[in-house]
């Protein structure tokens, strides 16, 4: 049985929020009877995005998730729910059946992702339904794909199996795996959203004046084990990123052909600028 599945690449994300906007403007005031009641116009963020800063000036990114309903496989929110309020179609889509569902604010409190929210006026739970409306009007994508300016949203409608091999493949995630939920939201370079980097700027003195270098090698170890590698730009600056956050204390060493090595350490609580790191022979 082929299911859907979305794929969103937080390196591509760059805080459009057309997704958004998309799923506002289809929900929002418009109800589809058996899918859903409609959104309010404030309060819900259906499709959200997250900001996270990380680092210091000048070495500093800034990163957007967009979150949704994960339509879980082992979804909190159908055990929660009383009378088959909560559904999961043959094709993943979990659906909140907006009558069956009146009433049961705990199917709000199940879901560990925070999101489905509570229509007050309805007094309904509700949560994006993975445009299954259009989907079953012969759509072949949601809305939020069709909208996204840097293809940072993808789905797919494909067997379990041939889905698991594309995770692997393209070094898929999903949120909060511990939850055990089995969501069927993937997530790309979430690294950048959920991990650490160590970053800094390396110069020499060349002919008598400090300049930066471009090449240098940097690696760091945690214990004796290298965890990562850069290179320096033409700036001088390197980011090693992937690192866990609070882990703790690691080693660099820096190293380059023609203007020597140098030595640092560094204790990662969040992602770290180490300033400037001069080489010597």
């Amino acid at each position: 049985m082929k299911k859907w599945n979305l794929m969103v690449d937080v390196g591509r994300c760059h805080n459009s929020n057309n997704c958004f906007l998309a799923v506002a403007d289809e929900y929002a005031g418009n109800e589809y009877p058996g899918y859903t009641a409609e959104m309010p116009r404030h309060g819900h963020r259906w499709f959200d995005i997250l900001r996270k800063e990380r680092g210091q000036t000048p070495v500093v990114d800034v990163n957007y998730m967009p979150v949704t309903c994960n339509h879980c496989d082992d979804a909190p929110c159908i055990k929660a729910a009383k009378d088959g309020a909560v559904y999961k179609r043959d094709d993943g889509i979990v659906i909140i059946d907006p009558e069956k569902s009146k009433g049961q604010k705990q199917i709000v409190d199940a879901c560990p992702y925070g999101a489905v929210y509570w229509n007050e006026e309805k007094q309904v739970p509700q949560h994006w339904i993975f445009d299954a409306h259009l989907l079953d009007r012969g759509w072949t994508e949601p809305r939020c794909v069709t909208v996204c300016p840097t293809g940072a949203l993808r789905s797919v409608l494909i067997e379990d199996e041939e889905m698991q091999k594309l995770a692997e493949k393209e070094k898929l995630q999903v949120r909060h795996p511990e939850y055990g939920t089995k969501p069927r939201i993937y997530y790309k370079n979430m690294h950048l959203y959920e991990k650490c980097f160590i970053g800094g700027t390396v110069i020499a003195d060349m002919d008598g004046v400090e300049e930066c270098v471009e090449g240098a090698i940097v690696r760091i170890t945690k214990d004796g084990d290298e965890v990562g590698q850069a290179t320096t730009d033409a700036f001088g600056e390197f980011k090693v990123d992937g690192l866990e956050e609070g882990s703790g204390s690691y080693d660099l060493s820096i190293s380059h052909p023609d203007h020597g090595t140098a030595t640092s350490e560094a204790s990662l609580g969040d992602s770290t600028y180490l300033g400037i790191l001069k080489l010597a022979k």
